[in-house]
Protein backbone atom coordinates (compact mmCIF):
# COMPACT_ATOMS: atom_id res chain seq x y z
CA UNK A 1 0.00 0.00 0.00
CA UNK A 2 1.18 3.53 -0.77
CA UNK A 3 1.96 5.70 2.24
CA UNK A 4 2.21 9.46 2.67
CA UNK A 5 4.11 10.80 5.64
CA UNK A 6 2.84 14.29 6.43
CA UNK A 7 4.91 16.51 8.67
CA UNK A 8 2.77 18.67 10.95
CA UNK A 9 4.18 21.63 12.84
CA UNK A 10 5.03 25.29 12.98
CA UNK A 11 7.76 26.81 10.84
CA UNK A 12 11.15 26.23 12.50
CA UNK A 13 9.89 23.23 14.46
CA UNK A 14 12.33 20.78 12.82
CA UNK A 15 10.13 19.30 10.10
CA UNK A 16 12.51 19.82 7.19
CA UNK A 17 15.54 18.66 9.16
CA UNK A 18 13.74 15.44 10.08
CA UNK A 19 12.35 14.98 6.53
CA UNK A 20 15.79 15.34 4.91
CA UNK A 21 17.37 12.88 7.35
CA UNK A 22 14.54 10.34 6.98
CA UNK A 23 14.55 10.74 3.21
CA UNK A 24 18.28 10.05 2.97
CA UNK A 25 18.27 7.25 5.53
CA UNK A 26 15.34 5.35 4.03
CA UNK A 27 15.65 6.41 0.37
CA UNK A 28 12.17 7.96 0.47
CA UNK A 29 11.41 10.90 -1.83
CA UNK A 30 10.27 14.17 -0.31
CA UNK A 31 7.94 16.81 -1.73
CA UNK A 32 8.61 20.26 -0.25
CA UNK A 33 6.36 23.21 -1.18
CA UNK A 34 9.08 25.70 -0.15
CA UNK A 35 11.36 24.24 -2.82
CA UNK A 36 8.56 24.49 -5.36
CA UNK A 37 8.08 28.16 -4.43
CA UNK A 38 11.76 28.92 -4.96
CA UNK A 39 11.78 27.04 -8.27
CA UNK A 40 8.66 28.91 -9.48
CA UNK A 41 9.40 32.45 -8.44
CA UNK A 42 12.52 32.60 -6.26
CA UNK A 43 10.65 33.74 -3.15
CA UNK A 44 9.54 32.14 0.11
CA UNK A 45 5.90 32.97 -0.45
CA UNK A 46 3.74 34.88 -2.92
CA UNK A 47 0.03 34.39 -2.29
CA UNK A 48 -0.96 34.63 -5.96
CA UNK A 49 1.13 31.51 -6.74
CA UNK A 50 -0.10 29.29 -3.91
CA UNK A 51 -2.74 27.40 -5.91
CA UNK A 52 -0.06 26.56 -8.47
CA UNK A 53 2.43 25.53 -5.76
CA UNK A 54 -0.03 23.06 -4.24
CA UNK A 55 -1.13 21.77 -7.64
CA UNK A 56 2.50 21.04 -8.49
CA UNK A 57 3.05 19.35 -5.10
CA UNK A 58 0.06 17.11 -5.71
CA UNK A 59 1.17 16.25 -9.26
CA UNK A 60 4.71 15.53 -8.05
CA UNK A 61 3.35 13.20 -5.37
CA UNK A 62 1.12 11.35 -7.82
CA UNK A 63 4.01 11.06 -10.29
CA UNK A 64 6.32 9.62 -7.64
CA UNK A 65 3.73 6.98 -6.74
CA UNK A 66 3.20 6.20 -10.44
CA UNK A 67 6.98 5.81 -10.78
CA UNK A 68 6.82 3.01 -8.22
CA UNK A 69 7.65 4.67 -4.91
CA UNK A 70 5.64 3.23 -2.04
CA UNK A 71 6.33 5.95 0.53
CA UNK A 72 6.61 9.74 0.14
CA UNK A 73 7.22 12.52 2.66
CA UNK A 74 5.22 15.74 2.35
CA UNK A 75 7.40 18.31 4.12
CA UNK A 76 4.96 21.13 4.91
CA UNK A 77 3.32 22.68 7.95
CA UNK A 78 -0.01 20.83 7.41
CA UNK A 79 -1.30 22.66 10.49
CA UNK A 80 -5.00 21.80 10.32
CA UNK A 81 -7.58 19.58 8.63
CA UNK A 82 -8.13 22.10 5.85
CA UNK A 83 -4.42 22.16 4.96
CA UNK A 84 -4.21 18.37 5.15
CA UNK A 85 -7.36 17.76 3.08
CA UNK A 86 -5.42 17.99 -0.22
CA UNK A 87 -3.73 14.72 0.72
CA UNK A 88 -6.89 12.71 1.43
CA UNK A 89 -5.97 9.74 -0.70
CA UNK A 90 -8.83 7.30 -0.41
CA UNK A 91 -6.63 4.23 -0.79
CA UNK A 92 -3.33 5.66 0.50
CA UNK A 93 -2.21 5.30 4.09
CA UNK A 94 -1.42 8.57 5.82
CA UNK A 95 1.06 8.75 8.68
CA UNK A 96 1.47 12.00 10.60
CA UNK A 97 4.80 13.09 12.01
CA UNK A 98 3.90 15.75 14.57
CA UNK A 99 6.43 18.37 15.68
CA UNK A 100 4.94 19.82 18.83
CA UNK A 101 7.47 22.57 19.39
CA UNK A 102 6.32 25.70 21.21
CA UNK A 103 5.73 28.99 19.44
CA UNK A 104 8.41 30.55 21.63
CA UNK A 105 11.03 27.96 20.65
CA UNK A 106 10.21 28.33 16.94
CA UNK A 107 10.52 32.13 17.23
CA UNK A 108 13.82 31.71 19.07
CA UNK A 109 15.13 29.54 16.21
CA UNK A 110 13.95 32.09 13.63
CA UNK A 111 15.75 34.87 15.50
CA UNK A 112 18.94 32.80 15.74
CA UNK A 113 18.81 32.29 11.96
CA UNK A 114 17.98 35.96 11.30
CA UNK A 115 14.69 34.95 9.67
CA UNK A 116 12.58 37.74 11.15
CA UNK A 117 9.98 37.70 8.36
CA UNK A 118 8.72 34.29 9.50
CA UNK A 119 8.02 35.34 13.11
CA UNK A 120 4.51 36.77 12.53
CA UNK A 121 3.68 33.69 10.46
CA UNK A 122 4.78 31.42 13.31
CA UNK A 123 2.54 33.35 15.73
CA UNK A 124 -0.41 33.28 13.37
CA UNK A 125 -0.05 29.54 12.74
CA UNK A 126 0.40 28.84 16.46
CA UNK A 127 -3.15 30.08 17.05
CA UNK A 128 -4.53 27.76 14.34
CA UNK A 129 -2.49 24.58 14.68
CA UNK A 130 -4.39 21.35 15.25
CA UNK A 131 -2.23 18.23 15.30
CA UNK A 132 -3.94 14.96 14.33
Amino acid sequence: MEKLILTVGLPKSGKSTWAKEYSEEHNVPMVNPDSIRYALHGEKYIQSYEDEVWHIAKVMTDALFLAGHKEIIIDATNINDQARSIWEPGDREIEYKNFEVSEEKCIERAEEEGDYEIIPIISSMARRIDCP
